[in-house]
């Protein structure tokens, strides 16, 4: 397959302005414009040719603006898509686009066979399924033989449509007097079915733009050739209901007649020619762009590669024309006009409902990469994609659901086959300007219990050797969370390389074990003083962590750390490093046991923190049962502390068991051993420093819990600092 291959080189008029514009004057105009002023009146059929022509004005205007920002090549709407947003975006539209053109193929067919059938009465016996598989093999066999030639053939059906139009404006015989438009428009529902069988005939655009990869440059010739194209269009629309409601007054005529534009026409047979003409030029457009959508696919390898093998020096794509004109047939055999119409039309407005997605957010991101020479107001492009939703909803939700979830499927099985694009987008540029964005919102807002999660700073050396601390964050943290994993090293031995060698590996490690965490190798003179580093500097504005997740230090090293952490405002957990002491895995009783002096909002912190291992379903077997674990102090009474720590309990809304234990000449950690040894975690309350406490002070404290930890080695400690009400959390 030749990728490199510059296909026919058409030109502006020959390339993008013909097969659009005849396209657009197709089958519509002749054989359903009588049945539109009908249905609705002169008015609201003025209305509906204007706000279809207005949507694709925008989304002409949103392609002018991408192709004049990129080398446009095959596949046109799918390419400038899946260049903006990623080939499984790209594909998630360009399959639908692929079998919409498709069987726009047959909606042009069954044009051309029904009104061949009006003209030709005597074979009306004939089965009008076979006439219009025949004519599709011969529209096939001229598509696929060369395009070149099936668009010279073009010329010759301008001809005979402008003829036909000039037969029609200039008609001789008017059919009694003007009809009124008042009353004639049935109800509000009815608008939308009529302009879902209208709109297909303003989609003639993504004809030209399919053909970009046969264009000599397309950067100049999709901008002119697709708004002359839609502005053309647009008046030819205007005018022929204006006529339509000068010459017939019979609306009953409207309704029932398909041809009535040739009862209104000087020269009659122009219009017959004039529908042939448009009906067959329609389909043959469509069978060019069609298999070039499929093709731009195949080279991508969102399909199989096979279909889009191109043949030729001009690269023709004949496997993907056969296909299309297999689905052509299927749709030929099964379907009408007014049955074809509205698939047609909800698949189209989904295309260019993401060209001007497209266009929009590449215009408001304003990366340095964006530089089109046709400058569109994202405005513009955003009005034009909700113009589109805003259609396809009104026109049928059912129809909007399904090729919602047409795309939504397509896009999940290709994001599943994690497929790698070859080219930049601005995917990246997006999540850039969305938290941008939040960053500027939550800066100005102050931390709130009600959406309060853990962002963790886990200072875990290297964390194959501390499984607990990596259990414990990945337990905290869910799918949900933030955590960045940081690891300390000597500053002499930390080159460029070595942090980066070092962070691969991190990373592999946490991919293996389906952790989703941010990495930071930070160089330092000694792992105490990295720390305090981190603890100060690491974080952006409103994500900077609120929690430090850090191992066992010397208690001298553990104290100054504390203190710091809460002149910084920072929670801290402390999960001391002892063999045989495991957070996971299905060991112990299936007791999470919160330990509570009574003071601060240790409580509700170490609350939020258990509740959130207990969601995590890390724990094999039963699920941890929480326990709330108080030793009366001297001067508290045994009732009045259980009573609280059941307030407590009953407003937080979570199942837990109260364990109050009297004082004993055991001492506290004996009667703590006693009840919490077999627990799977236990977590225990870390007094606050006090205001102007030196380090060796609070070490004193710290020394003193290590009795603790040998006895129950599935402490883990807290101590909450931050300034956030975490009793607000279970309110």
């Amino acid at each position: 397959m030749n990728n490199e291959s510059r296909g026919y080189g058409f030109g502006t008029f020959k390339g993008v302005f013909t097969p659009s514009i005849l396209t657009i004057i197709g089958v519509v105009m002749y054989l359903r414009f009588g049945w539109v002023l009908g249905s609705v009146g002169l008015v609201k059929t003025l209305t509906i040719v204007t706000l279809s022509s207005a949507i694709t004005f925008l989304t002409g205007l949103s392609i002018s603006a991408l192709a004049t920002n990129m080398q446009v090549k095959g596949g046109g709407a799918y390419f400038m898509v899946s260049r903006s947003f990623g080939v499984e975006i790209g594909a998630a539209i360009g399959i639908p686009l692929f079998l919409s053109q498709a069987v726009g193929v047959a909606f042009y067919v069954v044009g051309f066979t029904e009104s061949f059938l009006l003209a030709f009465p005597q074979i009306g016996g004939l089965d009008p399924r076979l006439i219009g598989l025949g004519v599709l093999l011969f529209l096939s066999a001229v598509a696929a033989f060369s395009a070149d030639i099936a668009l010279k053939s073009q010329y010759v059906i301008m001809a005979f449509i402008v003829l036909s139009l000039v037969s029609f404006f200039t008609g001789g015989t008017p059919v009694g007097a003007s009809i009124s438009s008042a009353g004639t428009g049935d109800s509000f529902s009815d608008f939308w079915h009529v302009l879902a069988v209208f709109f297909p005939a303003v989609t003639g655009i993504l004809s030209g733009v399919g053909m970009s990869g046969d264009l000599k440059n397309p950067s100049r010739s999709l901008p002119l050739g697709t708004i002359a194209a839609v502005l053309v269009g647009w008046v030819v629309y205007m005018a022929v209901p204006v006529g339509l409601h000068c010459f017939v007054s019979d609306r009953s005529a409207l309704l029932s007649d398909p041809m009535i534009m040739q009862r209104c026409a000087r020269i009659p047979w122009l219009i017959v020619a004039g529908v042939w003409a448009a009906s067959l030029s329609s389909a043959l457009g469509s069978l060019l762009a069609a298999p070039r959508t499929l093709q731009a696919l195949a080279q991508d390898r969102a399909v199989p590669s096979i279909i889009g093998r191109g043949y030729g020096a001009t690269n023709d794509p004949r496997l993907a024309s056969l296909l299309g004109m297999s689905l052509a047939a299927v749709g030929i055999w099964f379907g009408n006009i007014n049955v074809i119409a509205p698939v047609l039309t909800i698949f189209n407005l989904t295309a260019y409902a993401l060209l001007n997605l497209s266009s929009g957010f590449e215009a408001l991101l304003a990366n340095p990469s964006w530089r089109p020479t046709f400058r569109v107001s994202p405005v513009l492009s955003f009005l034009g994609f909700a113009g589109c939703t805003g259609m396809m909803i009104m026109i049928s939700p059912g129809a909007t659901f399904v090729a919602t979830v047409c795309i939504g499927g397509i896009w999940w099985v290709m994001s599943r086959r994690v497929m790698k694009s070859r080219w930049g987008d601005m995917r990246t540029g997006l999540l850039m300007y969305a938290v941008h964005l939040a960053l500027r919102v939550l800066n100005r807002r102050h931390a709130e219990a009600h959406a309060w999660r853990p962002n963790l700073l886990v200072l875990s050396g290297a964390p194959e050797r501390r499984p607990r601390i990596v259990d414990l964050a990945r337990a905290l943290t869910g799918s949900m969370g933030y955590s960045t994993f940081a690891v300390v090293v000597p500053s002499v031995s930390c080159t460029p390389a070595r942090s980066a060698e070092i962070s691969s590996a991190l990373r592999s490690w946490l991919d293996r074990r389906r952790i989703d965490a941010q990495i930071r190798i930070h160089p330092s003179a000694g792992t105490k003083e990295g720390m305090c580093e981190l603890i100060k500097t690491y974080g952006y504005g409103p994500l900077e962590p609120n929690t430090v997740l850090l191992g066992d230090l010397g208690d001298v090293d553990l104290a100054e750390v504390m203190i710091l952490l809460a002149e910084r405002h920072r929670n801290v957990i402390v999960v001391p490093q002892v063999e045989g002491a495991l957070l996971v895995g299905g060991q112990g009783s299936g007791f999470i046991d919160i330990w509570w002096r009574g003071k601060g909002l240790n409580a509700s912190f170490m609350l939020a923190l258990a509740w959130l291992v207990v969601r995590s379903n890390r724990f094999t077997g039963s699920v941890p049962k929480l326990r709330m674990c108080h030793i009366v102090e001297p001067d508290e009474k045994l009732d009045d502390v259980r009573n609280r720590i059941a307030a407590l309990v009953d407003r937080a809304r979570i199942s837990a068991e109260i364990v109050v234990i009297p004082q004993s000449e055991k001492g506290a950690g004996a009667k703590m051993a006693e009840v919490s040894s077999g627990s799977s975690l236990v977590l225990m309350g870390l007094r606050h420093p006090g205001e102007g406490e030196t380090a060796e002070t609070y070490s004193g404290y710290l020394t003193a819990l290590r009795a603790v930890k040998d006895a129950i080695p599935q402490t883990v400690f807290a101590c909450a600092s931050e300034d956030v009400d975490f009793d607000g959390i279970f309110r």
